[in-house]
């Protein structure tokens, strides 16, 4: 509710002061007499609305200094503002209230007040002096002819504003007013129109910016005028000189020959095969006769700049050293002898003939074992560069041979574009995740590599962009991928594979201390002299935060324990060295995330252990077996996959046609269900190697007789008792060893895979080779 009362200023005054809610406005300045839109989003603001509304409908509007502050105090707003009435409010579904207020007069404000949920202002109405008699018209037909001007040449008001005019010209006050609020003066502008009492001033002031407005809007319709000015006669010269070439052509003469000299020039430096030579030459010649600004002459540049870009015959010295060669190997990477071996023997090949044709090898190994940084250090044991793409999720074949020139945007394929990028034509090439593509519609990628992997084809791989052969025969193509099953047979017979199996807690612990621990010094900005690992904290973090084949793990543990020292460091300013224990890991890293072991208790009938291959390697694979009073139904669960219930099959029949040899009551099946399951659930599993496992907790809980805790066993069974042999055993012993089984049961066939295991590991396991059901009963059963 307005508010009025008395008081006198300064000079002995008698003034009405007021007080009315405010409502804070961004960006715009309102005037006496103009009625105008607000829309209001701020709580305070729309509550100052309605308390205006439940009274009188008077409202006081002012405008933000900076319409970014969201709480404006006195400081934040502009003193003088208008004391304007609410004629229409209308509430928007997004919460804003849209006002319709019309200006009454001009206020100087006193001072704030915060009332109950909204701003109040105290104001008092700004004196207005008015303009002599004989100025008067004079300033409004000068202010007139100057708006009526800048109309003229922006058209931003009708013709229908100039009527309603004229009715104000005997209110001047009112008159500068009404053109001020049409016009696009910037804020403060507007507010100083807005400030200024004296209306002969005011007036002057409105002149000055209708003026500076027009010329602002006359120079940039000039402005405009000129670009097109200049599009016209670019537009022009371009018609005229496309008569030139054609007038030029018909007398014979080479008008084009200038244009082209360096790109001649650069034709004749570099060295191509002889049927790319022959290639740029014709297309050079053709692009001679078209337009510059066609799109085929484009394309046409484009694949000029292509051809003349490749590293044709540009290759790096292959270093002959081969014990230099060897010392780097061992110096990045920890183990890996295969690998190593083969990629030496290749060194000591090339030493001997001068020239061999790049060897296409396929490291295959879980993920972390180092797959990528060993083909990186093989570019760096040859003295070759090394270029790589990642093959993952690629489905198109056109990625990988290029897109024919005919569509628009072609581009050759990767492998001509990593080479270009490279700069050389016998890099060591890193195929990464050959085991990731896929095929679809558009083709299979898989396919499409086998011209560039097969060492009697390659020497002419050819391209869809460049359609030239191109030479590949020079390239060290290294692929890696962690399965075998997924690459396509055709492409697998082209390369020869080099298994990366997982890493032992010894060469974990290697690599940790001669690798991961000084790397991730460097990274988080420490030294030797700020932090150390004991043996016993490298092998807590390895079998208590990670469960990998590789050491990606391991490293970002590792990491996790140097930033909280480096913290520790920064926060004290004290460089202190800090010795990492079993007790600083457990502080640092928390509770340990895997058990050291899963292995049961105590010996229990129809609870077997069995050993299971993933990705990121070996597992121990808990089986478990019960029976039930029933009709002889056999359950299998566990989210197994059709292989697996096929083994489960197996053993049953298995045990059913040995039941008398087993001791076993021969009519079980008639009133017995058997459930085996798999724990575990959500995790999918399939593959034969857990039949002698199954058919060992069947015999079990059968007979009642336990089986031994710390055993374990891997093997597909047939239904004659064979035991047939597995993959995966190396990892899968591994995983053995590491969680305290003691005897391991393996096919007699699988004899040849042990030597793959490191000395110290087949020292501590008891292997046990069967060719029989019956021998696995035999040491399995207690």
């Amino acid at each position: 509710m307005i508010k009025i009362s008395k008081f006198f200023n300064q000079d002995g005054i008698e003034k009405m002061k007021k007080t009315l809610p405010l409502v804070p406005l961004r960006d715009m300045v309102l005037f006496p007499h103009i009625t105008s839109s607000v829309f209001v989003g701020r709580d305070k603001s729309i509550k100052a609305l309605s308390e205006a509304m439940a009274a009188d409908k008077k409202i006081f509007l002012t405008t933000q200094k900076n319409p970014e502050v969201l709480k404006p105090g006195i400081q934040d707003i502009f003193q003088v503002g208008i004391e304007a009435k609410i004629t229409q409010l209308l509430r928007l579904p997004d919460g804003t209230v849209k006002a319709l207020v019309e200006g009454c007069a001009r206020g100087k404000i006193l001072k704030l007040t915060d009332e109950d949920g909204y701003i109040a202002v105290e104001y008092v109405q700004v004196p207005e002096i008015p303009i002599p008699e004989a100025a008067s018209e004079a300033a409004i037909r000068t202010v007139f002819e100057a708006f009526g001007n800048y109309v003229n040449l922006s058209g931003v008001v009708s013709k229908s504003f100039f009527k309603g005019l004229d009715a104000l010209a005997v209110q001047e006050s009112r008159y500068a007013d009404t053109i001020a609020s049409q016009l696009p003066f910037k804020v403060e502008e507007k507010q100083e129109l807005l400030e200024c009492g004296d209306i002969e001033k005011r007036f002057f002031l409105l002149l000055k910016l209708i003026q500076k407005e027009t010329e602002v809007f006359s120079m940039s319709q000039k402005i405009k005028g000129r670009v097109k000015e200049q599009m016209e006669k670019l537009q022009k010269k371009h018609y005229l000189n496309e008569q030139m070439r054609a007038i030029k052509k018909e007398m014979g003469e080479d008008g084009g020959a200038s244009e082209f000299s360096d790109l001649e020039k650069k034709i004749k430096q570099k060295r191509l095969s002889r049927e790319a030579a022959g290639v740029v030459r014709r297309e050079l010649d053709k692009l001679k006769m078209m337009s510059p600004m066609s799109s085929e002459a484009t394309v046409v540049r484009n694949y000029i700049d292509w051809l003349i870009g490749l590293p044709w015959f540009r290759k790096n010295r292959a270093k002959n050293d081969l014990n230099k060669a060897e010392s780097i190997l061992d110096r990045d990477h920890f183990g890996l002898e295969k690998p190593k071996e083969r990629i030496l023997e290749y060194l000591a090949v090339q030493i001997l003939v001068k020239k061999i044709k790049g060897p296409i090898l396929c490291l295959v190994g879980p993920p972390g074992v180092g797959k990528t940084s060993l083909a990186r250090s093989v570019a760096s044991a040859t003295g070759r560069a090394f270029a790589r793409i990642s093959l993952g999720g690629v489905r198109d074949e056109a990625e990988i041979r290029g897109h024919r020139r005919a569509y628009v945007g072609a581009m050759p394929g990767k492998i001509i574009q990593t080479l270009k990028k490279t700069g050389y034509n016998n890099p060591v090439f890193c195929l990464d995740e050959i085991d990731k593509m896929t095929s679809d519609l558009r083709g299979d990628p898989s396919s499409a590599l086998l011209e560039a992997l097969d060492p009697e084809q390659n020497k002419n791989f050819n391209d869809h962009y460049l359609e030239v052969d191109y030479d590949l025969s020079e390239i060290l193509f290294i692929t890696t991928a962690n399965t075998l099953y997924d690459i396509p047979a055709p492409l697998r017979d082209r390369m020869e594979i080099i298994q990366i199996p997982g890493y032992t807690e010894y060469e974990k612990e290697q690599i940790a201390k001669g690798f991961l621990i000084p790397k991730q010094l460097r990274e988080n900005g420490l030294d030797d002299s700020d932090a150390g690992f004991s043996k016993k904290a490298i092998l807590a973090i390895i079998k208590n935060y990670t469960r990998e084949a590789g050491v990606r793990n391991l490293e970002r543990e590792i990491s996790s324990v140097l930033r909280k020292i480096a913290t520790r460091i920064v926060k004290t300013d004290i460089r202190k060295r800090c010795q990492v224990t079993t007790m600083t890991v457990l502080k640092y890293l928390g509770q340990p995330k895997f058990r050291d072991s899963v292995l049961e208790k105590e010996d229990k009938a129809g609870i077997v252990t069995g050993l299971a291959w993933t990705q990121a390697g070996g597992q121990l694979l808990t089986i478990e077996a019960v029976t039930m009073s029933g009709k002889g139904r056999v359950m299998v669960t566990g989210k197994l996959g059709e292989v697996m219930k096929e083994s489960s099959q197996a053993a049953v029949s298995y045990v059913r046609s040995r039941s008398k040899i087993l001791g076993i009551r021969e009519d079980f099946y008639k009133d017995t269900d058997i459930h085996i399951h798999v724990p575990e659930g959500a995790i999918p599993k399939d593959g034969p190697s857990a039949g002698i496992a199954m058919c060992t907790a069947v015999v079990s809980i059968l007979t009642g007789k336990p089986v031994g805790r710390t055993v374990a066993m891997t093997g597909e069974i047939t239904l004659r008792g064979r035991v047939l042999p597995i993959g995966g055993l190396k990892e899968k012993l591994l995983a053995a060893h590491a969680n305290g089984i003691k005897k391991v049961i393996v096919s007699v066939e699988n004899q040849k895979d042990v030597q793959e295991i490191p000395r110290s590991i087949q020292k501590q396991l008891e292997i046990i080779f069967v060719d029989d059901m019956s021998q696995v009963l035999e040491h399995a059963l207690v």
